[in-house]
């Protein structure tokens, strides 16, 4: 039964397209945050080390915050309190129509999962009008198992949320513009939905992705591959 998914969505690059202004400023205030950590610790901060170290972080934990917080012992909410200032947030905003129509056609129940922050998650949905439609958000302040932060692509994240809302992964849809994100998902058999909108280059669907869309309102169509 349709009415019976759990769909979880993530937020930038999918509800939003965070690549149009985000993005952008949040490399900024990371790279500036970056920087001053590592001249205060007497270690190359010249823009390219910086910019670089960034990348690597974020490539090999999923969020440049938990390389900060393992190698520098930055403290996590301030950093990423720092990340996220933005002159006009609301300006910045791009994202499809109608979404909100489109996620009350969608049977079931909706998460937001996303590894930005609350007070910014929070914003962006409500500038998007979306608050009414998301039952619960999951942040990256709550990604943590162990008292480790673990944010996707996290299995041990994603088996907690499951065990501790009492969910079959089955019956869960994510719906995410990060592939690695995706085979995470779906090698602990979740439904898998790549969202590739807001990517200027094309792709082949891997393996791992059920569904490739390159509009969210293709979801209500492409719902008898999901079940």
């Amino acid at each position: 039964m349709t009415r019976d998914l759990v769909w979880l969505f993530d937020l930038d690059n999918t509800l939003h397209n965070a690549s149009h202004a985000i993005f952008p400023a949040i490399n900024g205030n990371m790279n500036a945050l970056i920087e001053r950590v590592l001249a205060d610790q007497q270690l190359p901060s010249h823009p390219e080390a910086v910019n670089a170290l960034r990348v690597r972080y974020w490539q090999r934990y999923g969020a440049t915050l938990l390389g900060m917080i393992r190698h520098h012992g930055v403290r996590a909410d301030d950093f990423l309190r720092d990340a996220h200032q933005f002159d006009d947030l609301s300006g910045m905003i791009r994202a499809e129509r109608g979404i909100g129509r489109l996620l009350q056609r969608l049977p079931g129940r909706k998460i937001l999962l996303t590894n930005a922050p609350r007070a910014y998650a929070h914003e962006v949905v409500r500038h998007l009008g979306l608050q009414r439609h998301f039952a619960e958000h999951v942040p990256i302040e709550a990604m943590r198992v162990h008292g480790q932060w673990r944010p996707k692509p996290s299995r041990l994240m994603l088996r907690q949320l499951l065990r501790r809302r009492g969910l079959q992964a089955a019956r869960c849809v994510l719906v995410e513009d990060t592939l690695e994100n995706l085979r995470s998902a779906k090698s602990l058999r979740m439904r898998t939905v790549w969202f590739t909108g807001f990517s200027p280059r094309r792709f082949s669907r891997p393996g791992f992705a059920d569904v490739q869309v390159k509009s969210l309102h293709q979801l209500p169509r492409r719902l008898a591959s999901l079940r």
